[in-house]
């Protein structure tokens, strides 16, 4: 019996100790059920970064500069022989002032050194071999032009003794102009100047057809950036020059004279040097305007060529175009896009010839009357027709 009693009092023992645990089980699992989420305190930097994931975009930034092109100065013994200072200086100011007071309005402001400004120092000349004085240049960067080619086909007329002249002028003034088609070494040859305005950076670059027959001395063809036979070398430039910078600009000299439409190797040239990444050509050389045209759907705008700016030539070759465009750069985050707008083009006039070469000026068509240029509207009606020629998007005035 003794046994019976210790195991019915050990049963009771168990079962307490079963019901016990089953309370202290389900009480856990209540509180489990019940309970709220662990939560990880975030730092306030925590927070931010968390924010910049979810919102942040990057920043847009836009901004534009404007180019403006005339053409050849030719600067025949007409143009200089009357403006001769007594002190034996020249002054070439009042014949450009106009042009220049247009040209102020631009961030860019190009023209084409046609002949050589060697100085009076090596004996001035005039057709067919030019040297001119080295003043006229010192006016152009007075009138605000900042960029000058001089790769021509008269970049040899006065020899090496002319380049280096010529680059030593124009060297001296690099601070207030950029010069290009001439050099003094391989090394010169080779560098790509590159310039910036308004936060968009261009590359500038002049290369010549040829010279007139003339060659540099041997192993010393890196004076005149020729690019027949270095067409590869040229177009290789251009690529370079657009990893370097926002937008390239390309002066050359092709073209057939007195023609006002451009030649075959013209529209080919044209072509790949847009596809090599330039992106504004001003041609010239011909000595008469040719159109303007949009290549690769608004990529690259190519004035033909621009006839003279300046010259004591004769009927059409008197007649001279002004060319603009407006570059934009937009900026988001690391990504750049440039894009060209508003090309536009417009004529002026070398008053000069009906006077025997006496008071020459250059001048705008909207200043002209009859009175100064007899049957102006109708020259300027037939030769405004040229620009568009090519590409009936091109403006016509405005300037």
């Amino acid at each position: 019996m003794a046994v019976k009693r210790k195991l019915k009092t050990g049963g009771k023992i168990v079962i307490g100790v079963v019901t016990a645990l089953c309370l202290a089980l389900a009480g856990i699992f209540v509180f489990v059920l019940n309970r709220k989420p662990a939560t990880v305190k975030q730092t306030p930097e925590a927070k931010l970064h968390e924010i910049d994931a979810v919102i942040y975009e990057p920043e847009e930034e836009e901004t534009t500069a404007t180019f403006f092109a005339v053409g050849d100065a030719l600067l025949h013994e007409a143009v200089y022989y009357h403006v001769q200072q007594p002190d034996g200086s020249y002054e070439f100011k009042p014949m450009v002032d106009r042009i220049g007071e247009i040209a102020r309005e631009y961030d860019i402001r190009y023209y084409n050194q046609e002949t050589i400004l060697g100085g009076t120092e090596l004996g001035l000349s005039h057709y067919p071999t030019f040297n001119s004085p080295q003043e006229f240049g010192v006016n152009m960067i007075e009138e605000g032009f900042n960029l000058v080619s001089t790769a021509t086909n008269h970049t040899l007329d006065a020899g090496v003794a002319g380049v280096e002249s010529s680059w030593n002028f124009w060297h001296s003034h690099e601070d207030e102009i950029v010069m290009q088609g001439t050099n003094l070494s391989w090394e010169q040859r080779d560098e790509i100047p590159v310039r910036e305005v308004n936060g968009i950076s261009y590359a500038f670059l002049s290369w010549t057809f040829g010279m007139n027959g003339f060659q540099p001395p041997e192993g010393m063809e890196y004076l005149v950036n020729c690019y027949t036979g270095y067409e590869d070398e040229m177009l290789d430039q251009v690529r370079r020059a657009d990893e370097m910078a926002d937008v390239v600009i390309m002066a050359i000299h092709w073209g057939t004279e007195y023609a006002d439409y451009p030649n075959d190797e013209q529209i080919y040239l044209a072509q790949a040097l847009s596809d090599a990444g330039c992106d504004i050509i001003v041609g010239n050389h011909p000595h008469m305007i040719q159109p303007v045209q949009w290549i690769n759907g608004h990529k690259t705008i190519c004035f033909y060529a621009m006839g003279n700016l300046l010259s004591a030539q004769f009927d059409d070759s008197l007649v001279g175009m002004m060319g603009a465009v407006t570059i934009h750069k937009k900026t988001t985050g690391d990504k750049v896009e440039i894009t060209l707008s508003d090309a536009k083009a417009d004529l002026h006039w070398t008053y000069g010839e009906v006077n025997g070469w006496h008071d020459i000026r250059v001048i705008p068509f909207s200043e002209l009357d009859d009175s100064i240029c007899p049957g102006y509207q109708e020259l300027y009606a037939r030769m405004s027709q040229i620009i568009t020629a090519m590409d009936d998007s091109i403006q016509v005035g405005g300037f």
